[in-house]
């Protein structure tokens, strides 16, 4: 089969062309969407990424040019109008287990980071500085922990913080009889008690911003917040008014709402003009990574 491969990077040409045996793969850096459709030549597949844009105009331009199948190289498919392929004729495949391990340990890996102070050790350390001054942070063993969808992902970061000792609330429409040791409870009985919350639910029309002003306005005082799954999630304006007024005590983002315009780039050079995302930077108590909790070998 012939490929369109779109959102190319060096570690995917790597990858991609140490195992494939079948297919022949164009790579192409720039993302998919109905401007760059007209790179596709003969190809029946297009390979997409989480920042591809495959709506209805794009997937009415694939189809013209032939393409049968848009396959997602990631879990989440809140990028392709899935009713307009199906129209079209247009399969739709993913990963949506390619590894829940890689995910959820980077949820862990945040979380510490933000709680230990790590980044802000390293580089006092790194400057001859080893004052312990507000580098205070809290077990946690006895905590409470907010898990927001239950599924390859969650239910391996509920074995993870089990093994720190840590009281397991789940919010889910389906529960799993398997997950022992958990507390299945509603939405708002989740931002009432949890410590931490964590979210690794798909991106929809009923989670999008499912973190709000209203919802963190439920939530303890102090709540630490992690989002690996997708940044529609949560309304990022709502979330800086309760890092300002110290309702939220920590944020820990892998994904941003907007990443599309920056992650995956290199912009190092250049003056970010996202002021939400600037905004967001200025914060102690806030980590962000660029979409990279996906990224291990075993993944």
């Amino acid at each position: 089969m012939k490929i369109a491969f779109y959102s190319t990077k060096s570690y995917d040409k790597d990858y991609f062309n140490r195992f494939n045996t079948k297919h022949t793969i164009s790579f192409y850096e720039t993302q998919l969407s109905e401007n760059t459709v007209n790179l596709i030549n003969g190809e029946e597949c297009v390979c997409v990424f989480v920042n591809d844009l495959l709506n209805a105009t794009t997937l009415e331009a694939l189809a013209k040019k032939g393409v049968k199948i848009v396959a997602l190289r990631c879990a989440g498919f809140n990028n392709v109008d899935l009713a307009k392929a199906k129209q079209l004729g247009i399969k739709v495949v993913r990963v949506p287990a390619y590894s829940p391990y890689s995910v959820a340990e980077h949820a862990v890996a945040l979380l510490q980071t933000l709680n230990r102070k790590i980044h802000k050790a390293y580089n006092r350390v790194r400057e001859g500085n080893f004052n312990l001054e507000h580098l205070e942070g809290f077990d946690l063993f006895g905590k409470t922990v907010g898990i927001i969808g239950l599924g390859h992902i969650g239910k391996v970061l509920v074995n993870i913080m089990k093994g720190y000792g840590c009281k397991i609330l789940i919010y889910d429409i389906v529960k799993d009889p398997t997950i022992e040791e958990v507390e299945y409870v509603s939405l708002m009985q989740l931002f009432n008690n949890s410590d931490i919350i964590s979210l690794h639910c798909p991106l929809n029309a009923e989670t999008h911003y499912i973190i709000n002003q209203k919802s963190i306005e439920q939530m303890k005082k102090g709540v630490v917040l992690i989002n690996t799954g997708r940044g529609g999630l949560i309304d990022t304006k709502a979330v800086i008014e309760g890092l300002k007024f110290g309702k939220i005590g920590g944020l820990a983002l892998d994904v941003y709402e907007q990443e599309g315009n920056f992650f995956f780039t290199d912009h190092s050079n250049e003056i970010i003009k996202d002021e939400v995302l600037l905004r967001l930077m200025t914060f102690p108590n806030v980590i962000i990574t660029s979409h990279q909790g996906f990224f291990t070998v075993e993944a």
